[in-house]
């Protein structure tokens, strides 16, 4: 008989790199964004860190930030290089586990959450889209899929929202007094956008307009890297169609809904 082989896992080899806390403002984000959803499920909501890195940090505080939303929360951390899932393996615990694979997710059943952050950024562009559509069908009704980028400290992040229908949201957060201006962000746009923060793409009509707003605020900077923010979010909104409001705004968060960004065909 022919010994059994194991499925290889779908992706490839990303450089690894993370830190503690870097992604604590998308962490604190999806505890409070979604949140809900994860306590209306039956039962235990299954969670997925996908591509955490050569340290398990971010699997480990993702877990413990989920569980100030729902403490019946379970989370997998899934690496597609073998080293790594070892190296992890001694901070596995209760609800913690860690396993070898990649886009296929190999955890059971469907899950409410899975969150891939610096992955697809290494990926090329076209390869976004099948990505996006195989994560969702993984999800059970009601999850998300969070994918987006940060800078190597966590100051500053760009994410997209998706369901099991496709793109929802965009988010920006950041850490306030480290913002010049707020199109400094777009170093960390998801891999979906960044090549098209151009002339003519909504993403660059977007960023500009966010740092029109953030100079006419300007006179609020007196009372706050946050009062600016928040001021500058108020103008916008005039615009553009955020989904969030001041509570998320004063934790230097910004949402839009996906269709007002999305690349043109």
């Amino acid at each position: 008989m022919a010994p059994r082989t194991t499925p290889r896992p779908v992706g490839t080899v990303t450089r690894g790199t993370t830190n503690p806390n870097r992604l604590r403002r998308q962490d604190r984000w999806i505890a409070a964004v979604h949140g809900p959803a994860l306590r209306r499920s039956a039962g235990p909501p299954v969670a997925v860190d996908l591509g955490y890195g050569a340290a398990p940090w971010t699997a480990v505080e993702l877990l413990a930030r989920l569980r100030t939303a729902d403490p019946r929360t379970l989370l997998y951390g899934i690496e597609i290089e073998p080293a790594r899932v070892a190296a992890a393996r001694p901070y596995e615990r209760e609800g913690l586990a860690f396993r070898h694979g990649g886009f296929e997710v190999p955890v059971p059943g469907e899950v409410s959450l899975i969150r891939a952050a610096n992955v697809l950024r290494q990926y090329d562009e076209d390869q976004v889209a099948a990505v996006w559509e195989r994560l969702c069908g993984r999800l059970a009704p009601g999850g998300l899929l969070v994918e987006g980028t940060c800078d190597e400290i966590g100051r500053r992040h760009v994410w997209v929202a998706l369901d099991r229908t496709g793109p929802r949201t965009v988010t920006f957060a950041t850490r306030l007094g480290s913002l010049d201006r707020p199109s400094d962000l777009a170093e960390r746009l998801p891999k979906a956008l960044i090549h098209r923060n151009v002339p003519g793409e909504p993403v660059h009509a977007f960023l500009r307009d966010f740092d029109r707003a953030w100079a006419a605020a300007a006179p609020f900077a007196s009372l706050g890297a946050r009062q600016r923010w928040i001021r500058t979010a108020r103008d916008l909104a005039a615009d553009w169609p955020l989904t969030d409001g001041p509570r998320r705004w004063r934790q230097g968060e910004l949402t839009v809904r996906w269709e007002a960004l999305a690349p043109r065909a």
